[in-house]
């Protein structure tokens, strides 16, 4: 059953891939070519990670270290156009928690696996009102998992949320170079379950179960 299983999750998995050679490699250059190397200096790294919201719904996202910034990309793999753009000044990550998903115990939601969650104000709580609007964007931190096709694809390792290792070194170093006044220094690593505070959510199962949040057509993942 546990081989059926795998085998089903790989076939679809590979709904995720089309005939078009190349078009991660595309993204990436399409991405690049929106940093901004007064405000954010080099690239450092490239990653194609899945973003989980306060709903639970996941969003596929090209993301980018760069020496002072975390830039957060919604790419159309479809059409070739980066639909949208956020910017982390890394002198205000503060915290960075590593852990299995959890969720209140009433809820009726789960998530399998590992996930990281990046803080950048530690004294900023989500308002009720936010935590209880599903298109609320105004949240102090920001939600990855792995992307559904670390596994069938020879760049897997682009997938994996080890990138946390070297966004506590970056942030570590631009704390150091850039610090914020009145703001503590230096960024926390955790290791603790990444809490998500959703009860109920027709919506985030039917769109995780199609996967809504990703585009189906984005080549062979090739280089």
């Amino acid at each position: 059953q546990k081989k059926y299983q795998q085998q089903a999750e790989q076939s679809d998995t590979r709904a995720f891939l089309s005939p078009q050679p190349g078009t991660l490699n595309q993204a990436i250059k399409d991405v690049e070519a929106l940093v901004n190397e007064e405000v954010d200096g080099s690239v450092l790294s490239v990653w194609l990670m899945a973003e989980v919201d306060h709903w639970n719904n996941e969003k596929e996202r090209i993301v980018l270290i760069t020496e002072l910034s975390l830039l957060v990309f919604k790419y159309d793999f479809m059409m070739f156009n980066c639909d949208q753009m956020q910017r982390i000044p890394l002198n205000f990550v503060d915290r960075i928690s590593h852990g299995t998903f959890s969720f209140p115990k009433r809820s009726l939601l789960e998530r399998n696996g590992e996930g990281v969650r990046v803080f950048w104000d530690r004294l900023r709580e989500p308002s009720f009102t936010s935590r209880w609007n599903p298109f609320a964007t105004d949240f102090p931190f920001i939600t990855f998992t792995y992307h559904p096709v670390r596994n069938i694809t020879l760049k897997g390792n682009l997938c994996r949320i080890s990138f946390r290792e070297q966004l506590k070194d970056a942030a570590q170093k631009v704390h150091t170079l850039k610090p914020v006044p009145g703001k503590a220094n230096g960024v926390l690593v955790l290791n603790q379950p990444i809490q998500i505070e959703a009860y109920v959510g027709f919506m985030s199962f039917l769109g995780n179960e199609n996967k809504l949040g990703y585009c189906m057509a984005r080549g062979n993942l090739g280089f």
